[in-house]
């Protein structure tokens, strides 16, 4: 279980599929003051969480704190969590279309036009498991011919450590694992045909290429912390000059961990938190925002609903449009965590870039109320 305040903002499926559970939703109130229904938990469980996020139930997550420090792995593991979810989603998704471009999948709709497969195929979830439940010997057997040669290439290669072999070992398992019914129906349907071997590579390229996108999760994850922890000593910092106005040296004395303590329960009282979410895709039917990733750090205060008008209508004067390398080179002299931070973002950039995920980055500054949005946004 992970023990943090969770909002979960559903899509239309997932209403639907809630609400004929007979779970009630309720209008949750997100950083950006937009109201939207969904449910809200203390506690968790990381796995329920990611297959509603794999069934496209979740639209939105977010979590506030006025403290992060202390909830730093949860975070992290969330981050990766939804990170590895949206991988796990576009991997199926794109495998799918490799699928229906195979030579023996064009020959099957050519001579079966009535039982076509292709992006309009849309057989029931409970067809698919009553067709596959009789075919567990068969995917157990092709699971393994398919992931052979790939685990015998990790481990041969002498570039990786054994703690990356056995990352990448356990990767490439858990997303064959995550395979849509869908998939897997085609799968066992041409594994007798002659032209399987074609759709043998293409799962086998995609797989290699996929464990590689994966290594930006943890990137994402050190990234996301790096700014939520900027974001609570920014807060920290302030509160400490109106409570300890007589002290010259506020960075020197924040790092006391009794007046830090006192300086976050006079937060926690003032409801004074950084707002960290994740708006996961375009939904379904948008095309080529599927493997969107768009995470945003508000840090929050009084003053937020005429800054967010001020946001979405771009007439603020006092907004200031930048990427986060310029945030980060503008910050004072200093302020702890300045190099770190351009140092993740060095490696996060670069990892992207290795991978073919498309990362920007854009901040937002709102001078007269001190409201600092970031945000990141990933293209899988």
């Amino acid at each position: 279980m992970l023990d943090l305040p969770l909002k979960l903002i559903l899509t239309e499926d997932g209403a639907s599929n809630f609400i004929s559970h007979k779970k009630n939703l309720k209008r949750i109130k997100l950083a950006d003051n937009i109201e939207e229904y969904g449910v809200s938990m203390e506690k968790f469980s990381p796995q329920s969480v990611q297959n509603m996020v794999m069934v496209d139930y979740v639209s939105k997550i977010e979590i506030s704190m006025s403290e992060f420090v202390s909830k730093r792995q949860e975070v992290m593991d969330l981050s990766k969590l939804i990170v590895y979810s949206v991988l796990y989603k576009q991997f199926d998704r794109e495998l799918f279309q490799a699928f229906i471009g195979c030579d023996c999948v064009r020959k099957h709709n050519r001579q079966n036009p009535s039982q076509l497969i292709d992006e309009k195929t849309n057989i029931s979830e409970i067809k698919l498991r009553s067709i596959l439940a009789t075919k567990n010997g068969l995917i157990d057997q092709t699971r393994k011919t398919i992931l052979a040669p790939i685990w015998k290439g990790i481990m041969s290669n002498k570039d990786y450590s054994t703690e990356e072999k056995n990352v990448y070992l356990l990767t490439t398992e858990k997303f064959m694992n995550r395979l849509s019914l869908l998939n897997w129906y085609i799968i066992t349907k041409f594994s007798k045909d002659d032209g399987f071997s074609e759709l043998l590579s293409a799962i086998r390229n995609l797989l290699t290429k996929y464990m590689d996108k994966s290594k930006v999760a943890e990137y994402i994850s050190v990234m996301v912390m790096e700014l939520a922890l900027n974001n609570e000593n920014a807060n920290i910092r302030k509160e400490a000059q109106t409570m300890y106005s007589d002290y010259d040296d506020i960075n020197t004395l924040i790092l006391d961990p009794d007046v830090r303590r006192k300086i976050v329960r006079e937060l926690e009282q003032k409801h004074e938190q950084v707002f960290l979410s994740w708006k996961i895709g375009g939904g379904s039917t948008s095309v080529g925002k599927q493997g969107r990733l768009h995470i945003t750090l508000y840090n929050k205060d009084d003053e937020f609903q005429e800054v967010k008008e001020n946001f979405e209508s771009k007439a603020a004067a006092d907004t200031n449009k930048r990427s986060l390398v310029d945030f980060y080179q503008s910050m004072p002299d200093g302020q702890e965590g300045t190099d770190l931070g351009m140092y993740y973002l060095s490696y996060l950039d670069d990892a992207c870039k290795k991978v073919n995920v498309k990362f920007e980055s854009l901040v937002n500054q709102f001078t007269a109320s001190g409201l600092t949005v970031i945000n990141l946004i990933f293209n899988f």
